[in-house]
């Protein structure tokens, strides 16, 4: 009978050369989609309301690029050469945080970024019922043979081990602490004398490896996505001088117009600042719009309605930031492409254009090749034309799981 959740802890394990992968950049650090390998699990586990506490284990070198990264709910630690040594630094830093720990805590190799929250359900599912030590397994499907002998071996004897692995968090701890060595974190506690507990797994949790592995990885994204289009449109007037009082009662006071995540100076041609209660960054406000548009999850003004005070004069890359991280992992989603087109007479869009992809994938988290910027006038007809202001409509295209 299935339990009822209970909170958890996870260690993510992220610290690997990855040797075998091949290139001079470890696999975790790469991209798989959209995201880099270790933000798809580390995305999973974040969104899950009942992970309480994630500690992302990382090489040295990489502790500036984890913070980048991490979500608040995630502490980065420096691992260690040896995987041993890497979970040891993880389960130190939850035994060292003040107040009680959790009792349960899954350890999870990075190198396998689609995680299905069914996996998590048993793993956590077999902790409450008794479980110190839970695996998920697959069957063997393929026949074996002895490399010595050459002879069969009875295949149904044999699984498949994955992580993630859920432990009683003590009885983990003590096991490292005995400076056990293993290929997983399950050996070590079967060494230390704890019976370990096999639920099912899934295909899904394939580990990326080698090249080959990749595409594997990339044909289950595919089977459980759903591709969605959203669209945005935002407009904003040109303040006619600094400090006006607008219709609403706001202040219009800023210095220069910001536009696409950046500020153009006063000193270019029609770059006048928009009027808004926000920065009045009428392409970000765009691009937000059309990604909630995309996993129908009303509009910016419900997020982020122009009545509340302390949205008043705000940067819009937090409003952008919002909804391609914490609303769009709430959806299991990835903003595949960004496409939008600023409508305006003056400034020149041009000269700016890169400075503005680079600002908006940063913002996302997504590569630069994934976001278009495009500029069109209407020929001096409507308000745009007549240079009372400035309008943008994007499209973006989601990917979305259409199981959660």
């Amino acid at each position: 009978m299935e339990q009822p959740h209970h909170p958890y802890c996870v260690v993510l394990l992220a610290a690997g050369s990855g040797a075998r992968f091949g290139g001079t950049i470890p696999k975790q650090w790469t991209r798989l989609g959209t995201k880099l390998v270790l933000a798809h699990s580390l995305d999973t586990f974040t969104q899950d309301p009942h992970c309480e506490r994630i500690v992302l284990v990382v090489a040295q070198d990489k502790l500036t690029d984890a913070e980048g990264v991490a979500s608040q709910k995630t502490m980065v630690v420096a691992g260690d050469d040896t995987r041993e040594g890497s979970t040891a630094a993880g389960l130190a830093a939850l035994a060292a945080l003040p107040g009680d720990h959790q009792p349960y805590v899954l350890i999870h190799d990075a190198a396998r970024p689609l995680v299905p929250s069914d996996v998590i359900d048993r793993l956590l599912d077999a902790c409450i019922n008794g479980a110190s030590a839970v695996v998920p397994a697959l069957p063997v499907t393929d026949t074996l043979k002895d490399a010595a002998s050459g002879k069969t071996v009875d295949r149904d004897l044999l699984r498949r081990a994955q992580t993630p692995q859920a432990f009683r968090f003590d009885d983990i701890l003590s096991a490292h602490t005995q400076r056990l060595t293993g290929t997983d974190d399950a050996s070590l506690m079967e060494q230390a004398g704890h019976p370990i507990t096999l639920v099912a797994g899934d295909v899904r949790l394939h580990k990326l490896t080698t090249s080959d592995d990749r595409q594997i990885l990339e044909g289950f994204m595919m089977l459980t996505a759903s591709i969605r289009t959203g669209f945005g449109f935002d407009v904003h007037a040109f303040m006619a001088q600094d400090n006006v009082a607008l219709d609403n009662g706001d202040i219009a006071h800023r210095k220069e117009l910001v536009l696409g995540g950046i500020s153009i100076p006063a000193t270019v041609e029609g770059a006048r600042p928009l009027a808004g209660h926000s920065d009045a960054d009428v392409v970000l406000h765009s691009i937000t719009d059309a990604i909630l548009g995309a996993i129908a999850d009303n509009d910016i003004g419900h997020h982020f309605p122009p009545s509340d005070p302390q949205w008043r004069g705000a940067s819009s890359d937090q409003f952008l930031a919002y909804a391609a991280g914490p609303r769009l992992a709430r959806k299991r989603g990835e903003l595949v492409n960004v496409d939008a087109t600023i409508i305006c007479e003056r400034p020149k869009i041009g000269p700016f254009r890169d400075a503005m992809r680079a600002r908006i994938a940063e913002i996302c988290g997504i590569d630069i090749d994934c976001i278009s910027i495009k500029a069109s006038t209407t020929e001096r007809l409507g308000f745009t034309g007549r240079g009372e202001g400035i309008a943008c409509q994007t499209v973006v295209t989601v990917k979305v799981d259409q199981h959660a």
